[in-house]
């Protein structure tokens, strides 16, 4: 089916960003991806792509027939596996993504219990903190606590995932201690990747954003604990990461009267998906396994 061929090369441009990137993934010349996508695009009568000797970026078009596409390709592929395993129950592959901390402390114990169950499911987690549209990159679970959503991908909450202003008393006495959001602006931070460069803060008055400025930046918030204990600035970190350190007195929480808004840890399934019984089972699994939360128990 050339034109399944054909969006598909599409598909993977769009996600890697570029020719050459996409061929290597599907293991192909980039010669032969320009002229896959040319030809989609012949049938479109569109241009998909903005042509650039820097980069490659979707043209309006594009933007608008990309999700619609991943769609209908993942619902085709569904229909055939459907047809080559008809009235089946639990197997399958599953691919979950997991954010790193919470996965090699929590996820991987929730799927290993899983796995006991269900013997003839096998699953892939692919540890990871950036954000991630499980839609495109082909995953049928995505876990997280980000709070964006994506089209066409369903949300299951876990457990709430609290989160704390914390810094040393040793950073705090040569530094000064915050009394509001707005102090922070003279201070080092160290800030989590994923979540940027802003922290929102509750008020009585409704959210409060500050643009932080960062002295230390990274992907996993245990290093950040770590630095923190360092004595190198204010951070923000999930509540169970740095309860050791909170009952020591080698970190101290800050603006209890401008709390962190809370995040939820989810799970994000494409709706096409949802079809799939052991997708569904590994949801109300990782339900049951987060609640109430493993690091309360």
């Amino acid at each position: 089916m050339p034109l399944l061929i054909d969006i598909k090369a599409f598909l993977v441009t769009a996600r890697k960003g570029g020719f050459s990137a996409a061929a290597r993934e599907i293991g192909t010349a980039p010669s032969v991806i320009t002229k896959r996508v040319s030809r989609l695009e012949h049938e479109v009568g569109k241009p998909l792509f903005e042509r650039s000797t820097r980069k490659l970026l979707l043209t309006p078009e594009g933007e608008r027939l990309r999700p619609q596409l991943q769609i209908l390709v993942a619902e085709l592929e569904e229909t055939i596996s459907e047809f080559r395993s008809p009235g089946r129950d639990m197997t399958g592959n599953l691919r979950i993504k997991s954010p790193t901390t919470i996965g090699t402390m929590f996820v991987g114990r929730a799927v290993s219990d899983f796995l006991e169950k269900h013997r003839d499911v096998t699953v892939e987690i692919l540890l990871m903190d950036r954000l991630i549209n499980p839609l495109e990159e082909g995953l049928d679970i995505a876990l997280g606590a980000l709070p964006q959503s994506f089209a066409s991908v369903e949300e299951f909450a876990l457990c709430p995932y609290p989160r704390l202003l914390v810094a040393s008393p040793a950073y705090l006495e040569a530094k000064g201690r915050p009394e509001t959001p707005a102090d922070i602006l003279a201070h080092d931070c160290l800030a989590f990747v994923p979540v940027g460069l802003s922290w929102t803060f509750s008020s009585k008055s409704g959210p409060v954003a500050v643009d932080i400025r960062a002295r230390f930046t990274v992907n996993d918030s245990r290093l950040l604990v770590d630095a923190a204990v360092g004595g190198h600035g204010l951070t923000v970190v999930p509540e169970f990461l740095a309860r050791e350190e909170l009952a020591s007195g080698a970190l101290e929480p800050l603006l209890p009267d401008f709390p962190i808004e809370p995040y939820w840890f989810k799970a994000m399934v494409p709706q096409h998906k949802l079809n799939r019984p052991e997708v569904l089972a590994m949801v109300e699994h990782l339900k049951t396994a987060f609640d109430p939360p493993p690091w309360e128990r």
